[in-house]
């Protein structure tokens, strides 16, 4: 597979400097240039067509988000928000955003990033179970609609590795990009019945197979996914914990 080429963007140098750091110690990308401002931005992606823009959201003039409108329908790179506001949600999946990135940025989160971009790029679809027949659970939800930069997308649930809660948001990971959902815990939860996502934090919802180790220490637990996530378990979700990963 060729080398991911990135345009990495920040008004600030040091950040340009950190994120170059941190790709420099990722196998098969490049940064390709940086660019220290949105207009700067349009025009590097135009001339060096990018796999991957590593975007920084609040920049004089022309913002990150601005950059993505300029951008228009046609093709074009990945997006990846880099910030230090998360307010910006929304709006960075709005417009299709793969991931968001909150600054400091953590090189483990940021080496998921790009796998997740590599994902997408291969066009290799996520392995989903069967179609639900008459004796599926009730309750059982194949799909969510979320919102994207053209209308709605379908989002299998079976492709969801697991969910956190972002303000009045939830945001369900999966495996080559994330999405963004305006719905509430709660009633995120009774979509969900049925399917293989439980609870394990008022704020978290995890696929039991995504699971590879459990850390415990006393009445706390965090659980550590295949792709390197943690997730806290709340101190109400202890009890059913081992009977959850169990099934």
């Amino acid at each position: 597979m060729p080398a991911l080429r990135i345009l990495i963007v920040d008004d600030e140098t040091l950040a340009l400097d950190r994120l170059e750091t941190m790709l420099s110690r990722i196998d098969d990308v490049v940064v390709v240039a940086r660019a220290s401002d949105g207009i700067d931005a349009v025009d590097r992606i135009a001339a060096l067509r990018p796999d991957l823009v590593l975007l920084d959201i609040q920049m004089p003039g022309l913002d990150g988000l601005g950059v993505a409108a300029a951008l228009g329908d046609g093709p074009r790179p990945d997006l990846v928000f880099v910030t230090a506001h998360d307010h910006h949600a929304p709006a960075a999946f709005d417009v299709d955003a793969v991931d968001y990135l909150l600054k400091p940025v953590d090189p483990d989160r940021l080496a998921r990033a790009i796998a997740r971009v590599r994902l997408r790029r291969s066009g290799r679809p996520p392995v989903t179970p069967p179609a639900a027949g008459p004796n599926a659970p009730v309750g059982t939800t194949q799909d969510l609609w979320v919102p994207d930069r053209t209308g709605l997308r379908r989002v299998a649930i079976a492709d969801i590795g697991w969910i956190e809660a972002a303000r009045d948001y939830v945001l369900l990971h999966a495996a080559d990009r994330s999405h963004m959902l305006r719905i509430t815990m709660t009633d995120l939860e009774r979509r969900l019945a049925g399917s293989a996502l439980v609870r394990v934090h008022r704020s978290a919802f995890v696929r039991p197979d995504r699971v590879a180790r459990i850390g415990r220490s006393g009445r706390t637990a965090v659980l550590i996914l295949t792709d390197g996530t943690q997730v806290q378990v709340g101190p109400s979700y202890l009890d059913k914990l081992d009977a959850i990963l169990a099934g």
